[in-house]
C-alpha cells in the first residue's frame, strides 16, 4: 500500500476512459492508489487496467470479476479489497469523467469533519452539465423521492462520487447491502446515516459522459423504485432494528 487513500472504480466497457483518469488522478497533488473493479468488460478495459498497473509501478491494480453482477457488488469488491489491504479513506467515481478528479481532494479533506463526504449536484455550487430537462426531472425526481421516503440528510441522494472513512465502511456491513444497479447509492447513503455517520455534501459540476454509454437501464430504474420503500419498511431497516 503507497498511501492511505485508495479510489475504487467499477468499470464495464470503458477502456477509452481508463487511460486518461488513471493519469489525472495520478497528476493530483496526494495521488491516491486506484483500484479497478472490472464486470468482465468485451471491450478490453480489464487489460486496459492491468497494463496501466505495469506502466505505474502497481499504483493502479485491477480486481477482474467474471458475469456482470452490476455496479453495487463491484464497488463492495472494491470496498472489501481496500478495508483488508488497510487504506483509511475509501472513495468510489465513475470512470467516464463524469466526476472531475479535480474534485476528488475536496472529497477527501472533507473527511476532516465528516464519516462521509458525498459529492453533491444539488448544493451551493454544484450542477449538471449538458444534461436535457427530462434528464434533470428524472434525477432531481429520485433524489427526492430516496430523501423523503428514508429521511436522508442529503440533497443529493443518488450521486456515486463518495469518499467514506474507513470505520464508516465498517459500520455499513457491506454483507447486508443487497441493491445491484444505482439504488447502490441510495442504500450506501441510508445505512451510513442509520449508523450514524456525519455526512457532508461538497459542490461538484456533473457533465455528460465524454464516451461510450450510459450504463442506465429499466430494470435498474425499477429496482430503485421499489428497493427504496423496501429500505423503508423492512425488518433490516436499522432505524426499526433500534426502536
Amino acid at each position: 500500500m503507497a498511501t492511505s487513500s485508495l479510489v475504487v472504480i467499477p468499470t464495464l466497457n470503458e477502456a477509452e476512459n481508463l487511460p486518461g483518469l488513471a493519469v489525472r488522478l495520478l497528476s493530483l497533488a496526494a495521488p491516491p492508489d486506484i483500484l479497478v473493479v472490472d464486470d468482465a468488460s468485451p471491450d478490453g478495459t480489464g487489460e486496459v487496467a492491468e497494463a496501466l498497473g505495469r506502466e505505474t509501478g502497481g499504483r493502479v491494480r485491477v480486481l477482474r470479476r467474471t458475469g456482470r453482477p452490476g455496479l453495487g457488488p463491484a464497488c463492495r469488491d472494491g470496498f472489501a479489497l481496500g478495508l483488508g489491504d488497510g487504506y483509511a479513506r475509501i472513495a468510489q467515481m465513475d470512470a467516464d469523467f463524469s466526476h472531475d478528479p479535480a474534485s476528488l481532494p475536496r472529497l477527501f479533506s472533507a473527511l476532516d469533519r465528516a464519516d462521509l463526504a458525498v459529492g453533491s449536484r444539488y448544493v451551493r455550487g454544484g450542477g449538471v452539465l449538458d444534461w436535457g430537462l427530462p434528464r434533470r426531472a428524472l434525477s432531481r425526481g429520485g433524489s427526492l423521492y430516496a430523501r423523503l421516503l428514508l429521511s436522508l440528510p442529503v440533497s443529493d441522494a443518488t450521486g456515486g462520487f463518495k469518499a467514506w472513512r474507513r470505520e464508516t465502511l465498517e459500520a455499513v456491513d457491506l454483507r447486508a447491502v443487497r441493491s445491484s444497479g444505482y439504488c447502490f447509492q441510495i442504500e450506501m447513503t441510508f445505512r451510513a446515516h442509520a449508523a450514524g455517520a456525519r455526512i457532508r455534501e461538497v459542490p461538484i459540476l456533473f457533465p455528460d459522459r465524454r464516451v461510450g454509454r450510459s450504463k442506465m437501464s429499466r430494470r435498474i430504474f425499477l429496482e430503485a423504485v421499489w428497493r427504496v420503500p423496501w429500505l423503508r419498511f423492512s425488518r433490516e431497516n436499522p432505524w426499526r432494528r433500534r426502536a
